[in-house]
């Protein structure tokens, strides 16, 4: 059996342990029938009997350590022993679990438990391990293994801290004593369940007298009633949490606490004049803000909202006031025009009421106030006043220029009476239908007028003062036109009348009507007749409805399109005005042939000729036929010209020519191939009488004789050229099979006058050069073929 002992008094009694028999006692007190009963210690010990036997009961109490441990010992935690060391070191003691070896470490020979490190209670609390008795030779276990815990003991070690602080709170100003405001709560990570080092009591060390902090619970009240807004809105007090129940020796830690007085409506608004006096112009548009005026009221937000109004004034109806609520200002809005001569001056008396009163605090009202405002109008130049702004006048039509036709009439509003002016707005008259008198005001004709072109003219008539131009009145004149019978009536559309072919008589074949630009008062009222030369017609009739309408109807049937396709009717339209005016207008009647139902299928002349196509289509057709044939051909000539060279390739310098051949030849060295001083040869032409257009299957040449023209080599420049040209243009024009019509022949020379004379490299191996290209022999195996041709001066060149 294993009991241990912990620290002082229980080691001693640990060690005294040791000296009784423990066949009699187990350690600590266990009586032996808890375990099994041991050997007499006569008789022989068995070793594997005591490696077999049953297992005993250990005698635990749990182990304590103290937390922050400071010494520089390891701290001796407690002692293991089993019944079964008989202290001659045969039995070793083992230690697992948690912080075994590294926290923990026992001495395998006495069992002694030492902690090696500081232990925090707040980091871990406890540490459950196991120990074992085995056998130190064969490390077979001679007690069966068990668990204890180690326990970290807690000392005052941790400050109170507050989680959620610092913190903000609010109470409404004016509030009772004691009214609570916020609590508080600090935490002790200490262990509250031994000793006193978690219990905390607050106290508040910044903030009095007008706040307290009970000690127990951390609940912040006012300590002071009546506290104002208005003087003082916000507090900063500072809590203390202390743990040891405040004692001596305790940890403590603070924090703020903002508290904010809220407002309640315990001002009234307030003028700060009994009287105000305002100025404004006559001229002040409606709906102007005359004035502004202001309650003060020391709450704010909605405590500090007011209403205006006017409570009497001898202005009824003249002005408003309104709440402004962004700045809660009284606005003074004018409600109708001001007229210095009329009344000059306004007194009003307005009166501030809070909106939203508190019951609370009825007893500091009342919550309301009022003033006098005085508005006084100050006279300005104003500007001609109409006597009637919109005048009404009506003209006939038919007015002579300078008709008379009304009067406007203006004046100076002020008291000065300045002289008037007037006269016309013309963007209102462009067309200068009408005058007005500058100093009577008499409005006149200037112009014809034409009810059917503009019936009303609208026309803005300028007031001026004389005294002050600037002055400017503007009245609108409505000139309505009356109407006269000036325009006879004609017919509502164009009509399109269709006459079948098998039509009856009598039947109707159309119906008119008519319209007129005149509006009569009565309305229109139109008479249709045909004319009188038609009247007696066989063909046709006219027949009158008497609602401005009237029908055309035949007279006979049989209409025939081969005798006459169209008819012409002239009718005659007469209206009902004073003097009647008449108009005569024509109605076109084709003849169509139609068929059962009376739908027109063809209407017009019939055509005479056989059935087919005219001589005219005929003719056309056939001309066409004859221009595209000539196109083609022109086409296909054009066609076959481009096959075969108009000139042929003339005459050029050798530098310009490219001479083909099918000889394959033997290279660089062969020239047998071609003879390069016929293409040298500037003095060579070719023989007239060889058609210039196509190509000669043997070019022939020939020499001019020297005597009548020398070589081109011994003369200078501007002469060659031009004997060159000449020459060629001789033998263009003398030449027979030179085509019958302009070509461009192409000459290229470069003629003889140059210093360098000419740069080709055929021609420079037939002329006496005095270059010496023997350098070309020392620029290597790549320039050595031209140094063959060039650097030899005895000329056994390609060409020589």
């Amino acid at each position: 059996m294993m009991g241990w002992c912990g620290s002082g008094a229980c080691r001693a009694l640990a060690v005294l342990a040791l000296l009784f028999p423990l066949r009699e006692r187990g350690c600590w007190g266990l009586s032996p029938s808890s375990g099994d009963l041991e050997k007499s210690p006569h008789s022989d010990p068995d070793p594997w009997e005591v490696l077999h036997r049953h297992r005993r009961s250990w005698v635990w109490n749990q182990f304590f350590v103290l937390e922050e441990y400071t010494g520089n010992e390891p701290l001796y935690v407690g002692k293991l022993h089993s019944d079964v060391d008989k202290g001659d070191g045969k039995v070793k003691y083992v230690l697992s679990g948690e912080g075994a070896t590294s926290i923990f470490t026992i001495d395998e020979n006495t069992g002694d438990i030492h902690a090696t490190k500081r232990l925090d209670r707040e980091a871990q609390a406890y540490y459950t391990l196991q120990a074992q008795a085995v056998d130190r030779l064969t490390n077979l276990p001679v007690e069966p293994k068990s668990e204890f815990v180690v326990k970290v003991q807690d000392i005052n070690d941790n400050e109170p801290k507050f989680p959620d602080g610092p913190y903000l709170a609010g109470v409404p100003e004016m509030s009772p004593l004691g009214t609570m405001v916020v609590q508080v709560a600090a935490t002790d990570a200490d262990d509250p369940t031994y000793g006193n080092s978690a219990r905390v009591v607050y106290s508040i060390i910044h903030g009095q007298p007008y706040f307290s902090v009970e000690p127990k619970t951390g609940v912040i009240r006012t300590a002071l009633p009546n506290m104002d807004r208005e003087t003082k809105d916000q507090y900063v007090l500072v809590i203390q949490a202390k743990d040891m129940v405040g004692q001596m020796g305790g940890l403590s830690g603070t924090t703020s606490v903002t508290v904010t007085l809220t407002d309640v409506n315990d001002n009234p608004p307030r003028f700060t004049h009994k009287n105000y006096q305002y100025t404004v112009p006559e001229s002040l548009p409606v709906k102007s803000v005359v004035a502004r005026i202001k309650a003060a009221d020391a709450d704010i937000g909605s405590n500090a909202e007011m209403d205006y109004r006017i409570m009497d004034g001898d202005g009824p109806g003249m002005f408003n006031i309104t709440t402004d609520e962004d700045t809660q200002d009284g606005v003074i809005i004018l409600l109708k025009p001001l007229d210095f001569e009329t009344k000059s001056s306004f007194s009003l008396r307005i009166e501030a009421t809070n909106r939203n009163i508190d019951s609370n605090f009825l007893s500091l009202g009342p919550f309301s106030d009022t003033t006098s405002v005085k508005v006084t109008v100050e006279d300005v130049n104003e500007p001609p006043l109409f006597s009637t702004p919109l005048s009404r006048m009506v003209v006939s039509e038919d007015a002579r220029v300078g008709t008379s036709i009304g009067r406007v009439s203006a004046h100076d509003p002020d008291t000065t009476n300045s002289p008037i002016r007037y006269s016309i707005d013309r963007n209102t008259d462009l067309e200068r239908f009408f005058n007005v008198d500058a100093l009577s005001g008499v409005i006149s004709t200037a112009k014809a007028l034409d009810r059917e072109v503009n019936s009303v003219h609208n026309l803005t008539i300028f007031a001026i003062e004389s005294k002050d131009p600037a002055q400017i009145g503007k009245g609108i004149t409505l000139i309505t036109v009356l109407d006269i019978n000036d325009n006879a009536p004609v017919f509502a559309i164009d009509y399109e009348t269709l006459l079948c072919e098998n039509t009856m008589p009598g039947q109707v074949i159309q119906t008119i009507s008519a319209v007129d630009k005149d509006e009569p008062l009565s309305g229109h009222r139109f008479y249709f007749a045909l004319d009188a030369p038609v009247a007696g017609n066989l063909n046709f009739t006219l027949r009158d409805n008497k609602d401005n309408t009237a029908s055309i109807l035949t007279k006979r049937g049989g209409f025939k399109r081969r005798e006459q396709p169209v008819y012409r009717l002239p009718v005659l339209i007469v209206d009902s005005g004073s003097p009647a005016l008449s108009s005569t207008n024509t109605l076109s009647v084709r003849v169509c042939d139609c068929d059962s139902d009376g739908v027109a299928l063809s209407c017009g002349a019939v055509a005479y000729t056989a059935t087919g196509l005219s001589t005219g289509a005929l003719l056309a057709i056939l001309g066409c036929i004859i221009t595209l044939l000539v196109m083609v051909l022109l086409i296909v000539t054009m066609r076959r010209r481009r096959k075969e060279p108009l000139i042929l390739e003339e005459e050029r310098d050798i530098r310009e020519n490219i001479v083909r051949y099918d000889d394959e030849g033997g290279g660089e060295e062969d020239t047998e191939a071609f003879d390069m001083v016929t293409l040298r040869n500037l003095n060579v032409i070719r023989d007239p009488s060889v058609r210039r257009d196509v190509t000669p299957d043997t070019p022939t040449f020939f020499h001019y004789p020297t005597a009548s023209r020398p070589p081109y080599k011994s003369l200078p420049d501007n002469v060659v050229f031009r004997e060159f040209i000449w020459e060629r243009l001789k033998d263009a024009d003398v030449d027979p099979s030179a085509p019958p019509y302009d070509s461009l022949q192409t000459y290229a020379f470069e003629g003889s006058g140059s210093v360098a004379e000419s740069l080709s490299s055929l021609e420079s191996l037939s002329t006496d050069s005095d270059q010496n290209y023997d350098y070309l022999s020392n620029w290597g195996p790549r320039f050595k073929k031209l140094a063959d041709l060039y650097g030899n001066s005895d000329g056994n060149g390609v060409f020589s």
